[in-house]
Parts: C-alpha cells; structure tokens; sequence
C-alpha cells in the first residue's frame, strides 16, 4: 500500500513584483508503507512546499495526492488523524516542563497522560521530562517535537529537516531515533539536507530538482544506478600492478596506498591482467557512489 501518492503536482507562488516562483513543477512521487523514506533536494527544489502541499497548509494549482489512501485536501479530516509532522522548529512553552508542554497537547488531541509517559521514554527524554524546556538543548527540543508528533500513535510521520542546527551528537541522537521509529513498522518521511546521515537511515530515496522528482526508489538502487565502473585494487607491489593495467589501457591511479581502475569491463579483466604477470591481488571491490555524489550529479543535469 502506498501512504504518499503524488501525479502531476503543481505549485506557483505568484508575487506582487518579479516573475512568478514555480516551486514544484509536475511531480510525480509513490511512497510505499513501512522504513524510512529520504525526501531530497537543494534548496528551492520544492520539498517543503511538498510537504505544506501534503498537509493542507497551502493548495496546489493542479495535480492529485492522496494521504493514507484519501484525497488530500479533502479526505484530510480523516487521514491527518493518523499523521504526525515536524515541519520546521517546533515551539513549545519555555517556562513549562517538555512533560507539560506534551501534556497540553494530548489533552486537546483527548489523550490520556500515559501516552506522554510512553513518547517521551521512546524519544529517550524519560529523565529530563520534568525539567523546563528553556534548560533543553536543541536536540532535546527536536527530540520532543518528535514526541509531540507521535502522541497520536501514528503511522505516517513527516519530519522536514530534524537534524537542522545540530551538533554531531544530537545528529546521532535524531539518527538513530528515526532508525528505530522506522524499523517499528511505521512511516517515516524525512526530509533532510544531511546526505550522509539519509543514506545511513533510509530504505528508499526520492531526488528533487527544480521541483521534479529526477531519481526514486531503494537507496542501494539509486546509488548503484551512478556506479562509475570503477574498482579499488590491493596488492603487495602496488608500483607493478598499476604499471600493467595503465599498459592494458586502463585509468589508474593510486589512493591511499591503493589503485583505483577504471575502464574494465568486469572484475575477471583485473584479475586475469594481473594473475598474467605472476601478481596477485589481497583485494577487488566495486566502487560504489555515496549519496552526495550522487545528488550533486543528479541536480547540477539540466532539466
């Protein structure tokens, strides 16, 4: 089942002076259920607009989505039901403990107080939730909206940017919590400007462009597709190896105390070169792409 279906989505946000900002422009998007779903893009690629788009926050002028299987804007009253989102900074009441603050919340949604006990204990901020929000560092603060964002218990989160501002050790914290809130059977949408941390947590990744969705689907999938054919090559006499397969018209070059080839067909042609020449390798891997390299060549391709 699909919990996100977006054709044909259309966004202009018309101005009193200058040209008129296309911010999403024909997106197509399928976001399947359950893991963790990495939402990508430059800035002014159009994935927050997306996401106000998502949760009637502004309107389309064209095009279909569908939430949890119902129309969006008008099956939202029921959908939005089972959808938690952190979209931007969340704000809290400073001078009132993170429990408080969460308590307040599950009052208006009709919720009783031991779902704040139990966001709280799975967001990790069990100790800390009688201590003001004001004594809260920034990554206690987004650990919280994220608690605000499951009181509800739902099955669909969206969190645009969690990591925005953190340092290394709240990036690890949000990281990991995102992890295990996607490995529990729900579904996280994220979006992030965090490339290393997105391939660390996501099953499946969308790229947006110029408010396109340029590349989709299983993160393996999409880094494999910008594979260079490339290889890191060991052996014990490095000078003579990269001597041979530089003769045999292949690119070499030494990184790190290691060859990195290209031009080979496959893996057997380095190995057959080389075994040839009485050398023998400790080591044949592919080079694989990361996500930034991946996205900076997706997004830099004109449209």
């Amino acid at each position: 089942m699909a919990v996100i279906e977006i054709a044909g989505l259309h966004k202009t946000y018309r101005r009193l002076r200058g040209k008129p900002q296309k911010a999403v422009d024909g997106l197509d998007l399928i976001v399947g259920d359950g893991g963790v779903f990495g939402f990508l893009g430059p800035n002014g690629s159009g994935k927050t607009t997306t996401i106000r788009l998502l949760l009637g926050l502004v309107h389309a002028d064209a095009g279909r989505m569908q939430l949890l299987g119902r129309p969006v804007p008008q099956g939202l009253p029921h959908s939005i039901r089972d959808v938690g989102a952190l979209v931007e900074t969340p704000l809290f009441f400073p001078t009132l403990s993170g429990r408080v603050n969460l308590q307040l919340l599950a009052e208006i949604a009709g919720l009783g107080k031991r779902r704040v006990d139990e966001v709280l204990e799975l967001v990790g901020l069990a100790d800390r939730g009688g201590d003001r929000v004001k004594s809260y560092s920034l990554g206690m603060k987004q650990r919280l909206g994220i608690a605000a964002a499951l009181l509800k218990d739902p099955s669909l989160l969206v969190l645009d940017e969690p990591s925005n501002g953190l340092d290394p050790a709240g990036i690890r914290e949000i990281r990991e919590l995102i992890r295990s809130l996607g490995a529990s059977g729900k579904t996280v949408f994220l979006s992030s400007h965090l490339l290393g941390e997105v391939q660390q947590v996501c099953d499946n990744v969308a790229i947006l462009s110029r408010g396109r969705c340029v590349a989709a689907g299983a993160t393996s999938t999409v880094l494999s597709s910008r594979d260079g054919g490339e290889f890191t090559v060991r052996l014990d006499d490095t000078a003579a190896g990269q001597a041979v397969l530089a003769a045999a018209g292949l690119t070499v070059s030494n990184v790190d105390g290691a060859l990195r080839v290209g031009g080979a067909t496959n893996a057997a042609d380095i190995t057959r070169m080389l075994a040839a020449q009485g050398l023998y390798l400790s080591e044949l891997s592919p080079v694989q792409a990361d996500l930034e390299t991946v996205f900076l060549d997706l997004t830099s391709e004109p449209q």
